[in-house]
Order: structure tokens, then sequence, then C-alpha cells
């Protein structure tokens, strides 16, 4: 008996939507032409039923044009360091404050500048804009002239490439970092308006911390009724459900764990019928399942040597029985490289090697939440659990399977 052409629509109808949302979770920025250009075409299809349910559940809004879809997306925990921009490149290595600082102040310049802008003068633009007086009280000083300055501002160009903010013309940037050449480029007017995702402008917020400006910024407006303090609470704990790897219920305020406690069945039910995740739900928390393995910006486990350090050490923090020192996991490194130095890279066997590796570990097992960092201390958390391991067995590290952790992009 054949299926009725309503429900094969309606399969079709769900699946391009599923993937549209699960394509904006992972790039919140996606351009019409480019590498995710389908995606694009899909989003723009079906733009007005994404932009209402991430504008009911999670407060995110959607804005579309031929050029660009954005997703202007506030994490649950605004605070939360363990999505830095990262250098594009193999290495990703994470943004420095001074990269930071670069970046907001090529932004600035760049709205203020033609349609078309070589480096040199961009360099020129933020040296005049690092003269403010507040940046300098701050301890802010570029002048450009040094090579690693002109790294780092070749490293805030290929991010905004990447963006789509910028459209490289002419020249190279390693030219500009030498001193040999320059680089002229097209600027994307739609792209660069759309990347602030801030509910107010910077300009607006007048608190004087780090937290207290960043609170404002991302705050909902005055909730002063009983039904907007509960869509407020609906909002952030959809967002984290959505972008955190696990949502600790001793993290919740008593309103949000007594109202997640009533409405867990529903929240979870939208989410997984929208993109397809699975709640893993303990006694601890709640972890939504990624079965595609693809909805992830920190991927646990990895293959490699850092990855392989990464999960035996997963393991060890596992079985232990409470707090452990970074002494001792540079000591137990140490001892792992005797028993799988022969599946790692020559570099991480070599004497002081341990620091890094652990420091890597570390890294990526706050990013997933499944430690927490006091000084010198590393406390297992629950969710560690799910790495334990009865017997040890060895393994090759491209041997090694275990469950894979979800934490989407917070762009």
């Amino acid at each position: 008996m054949s299926t009725p052409l309503a429900e094969v629509l309606e399969g079709q109808h769900s699946s391009e939507l599923r993937k549209a949302a699960r394509a904006l979770l992972k790039e919140p920025l996606l351009l019409a032409h480019g590498p995710r250009s389908d995606d694009f075409r899909l989003v723009r299809r079906h733009a007005s039923e994404l932009r209402a349910w991430f504008d009911r559940n999670t407060g995110w809004s959607l804005h579309v044009d031929a050029e660009a879809a954005r997703l202007r997306k506030a994490p649950g925990c605004p605070a939360d360091p363990t999505h830095p921009a990262r250098e594009v490149g193999r290495a990703g290595a994470p943004f420095t404050r001074r990269r930071y600082v670069l970046l907001c102040l090529a932004l600035a310049a760049l709205e203020r500048s033609e349609a078309q802008i070589a480096l040199g003068r961009l360099a020129d633009q933020v040296v005049m804009d690092a003269a403010d007086p507040h940046l300098i009280a701050a301890g802010i000083h570029f002048t450009l002239d040094r090579r690693d300055e002109r790294l780092d501002l070749a490293a805030v160009v290929k991010l905004l490439l990447s963006l789509g903010v910028l459209r490289r013309v002419a020249g190279d940037e390693e030219a500009y970092v030498s001193g040999a050449g320059d680089v002229l480029y097209d600027v994307e007017r739609r792209v660069l308006a759309g990347l602030l995702a801030t509910r107010r402008g910077p300009s607006t917020v007048r608190a004087d911390t780090f937290d207290e400006r960043l609170a404002e910024l991302t705050a909902d407006t005055a909730l002063d009724s009983e039904d907007l303090r509960f869509r407020a609470m609906r909002r952030t704990l959809t967002r984290r459900l959505l972008d955190d790897p696990v949502l600790y219920y001793d993290e919740l305020t008593d309103a949000e764990l007594a109202y997640l406690t009533r409405q867990r069945g529903f929240l979870i039910a939208r989410i997984t019928e929208l993109t397809g995740l699975v709640a893993e739900v303990r006694a601890e928390g709640i972890a939504m399942i990624d079965p595609d393995d693809d909805l992830t910006d920190v991927r646990m486990p990895e293959q490699g040597t850092h990855g392989h350090v990464t999960l035996l050490l997963t393991e060890h923090l596992a079985a232990a029985d409470g707090p452990v020192t970074i002494g001792e996991l540079q000591r137990k490194v140490r001892e792992l490289a005797v028993a799988y130095g022969g599946f790692w890279a020559k570099s991480a066997k070599e004497p002081g090697a341990e620091g890094e590796l652990v420091e890597q570990a570390l890294a990526k097992l706050t990013a997933l939440e499944l430690i927490t960092r006091r000084g010198d201390e590393i406390a297992p958390r629950p969710a560690l659990a799910r790495y334990a391991v009865g017997e040890a067995v060895v393994l090759e590290p491209r041997n090694r399977r275990m469950p894979q952790q979800r934490k989407a992009s917070k762009q």
C-alpha cells in the first residue's frame, strides 16, 4: 500500500526544517555564496518557521536576506569562556586579549570604510582608534610596527574572511606581515551589519565591571509579570540545553529548577522535534546527545596524540575518589607514555611535554563540563562517569570508541 502524498510531503518538510535548524546551530552565520550555500538556501526556504521557533523558545532572533542568514545567539551562561574565537587554520589557537581588541577596532574601522579597503589602510585606522585615552588607560597600545602585532592583525582579518565580512580581491596577508606588500578587500556590508548579537548597543551600557556590562548586553526586557518570568526561564533553559554539553541541576536557581521539573518533557520534546537531539536524563542533570555526531565544536574522543592522552586522563579522573592535582596528572602522563608512547608523536614523549599535554586535555574537559578546575586541583563532575571503564584494555587510539559529548557553536 503506497504512502499518501500528504505524508510524504510532510516528512520531507520536517526533514528539511530539521536540517536547516541544525545548520544554524552549527554555523549561526550562513552566506549565500560559498561552501555552506546549500544550507543557506534551506534556511531561507524555512525562515518563517525557524524565526518563530527560535524567538519563542530561545529569544534568539533570525535575520535572513538575499546575502546571509544570521541567528543572533545569546548563550545561556554569558560568562562561559570555553568558546573563544580561534585562529583560522590547522592550529586553531584561541584569540588572545590583544586579538580581541584588534577585532573590535577593525570592525569599527570597517563600519566607516568605503566598499573596498586595503589592509595597510585598515591598520592605520586601527592605530588611530587605539590612541583613544580610554583604551590607553586600559593598557591598550598598538603601533603595528612589530611583526607580532601585524601577525595578530592578519589573524583578525583571516577570521573576518572566514565569516564573509571581507572578500580578498588581491594580495595576501603573509606579504603584509613581512612588510613586502599589501592586500585589497571588498567589504560585505550586509554581513558586517549582522555580526553584532546583543540585545542593545554596547555604547548604551553604563555598568562598570565586565560581568555587569555583559549582563546588561544580554538582559531580557523588564520581567514585571509572571508570564514574562516564565518565558525568560523557558528561553534560558532551552538555550542551555541546546548549547551546553550538560545542564546540571545544581547550577540552576530554585525557580529555574522548579520550572524545569514541571516542563522538562515539553522542553525536551520541542528540542528533539526540531533538531533530532536526544535527551540523556540523569539524577544530576540533562545532556542533549547528537546521534549524528556532527553538531559540536569540541570533539571527544579524537584521534591523534592529544586526543588519546585526553581520553586516557578522562578515564583516570573518572576512577578517582576525589580531586586530583595537576602534578598527579602530569605524573600519570609520564606513566602512560611508557605504555602508549609507540602510538604517540615523538614530541609528546620528550621530557617536559607532559605539561602541555595535561593543559590541552584539561581545556577540553572543562569545555565539555566534565571537570571543575580550582587552582591546582581538578574535580570530576558527574557526567565524567560516562567515560569510566571497568577493566583496563590496551587499545590503539584509533580503536577507542566512546559516546560523543555535544557542544554547539556559540558564534
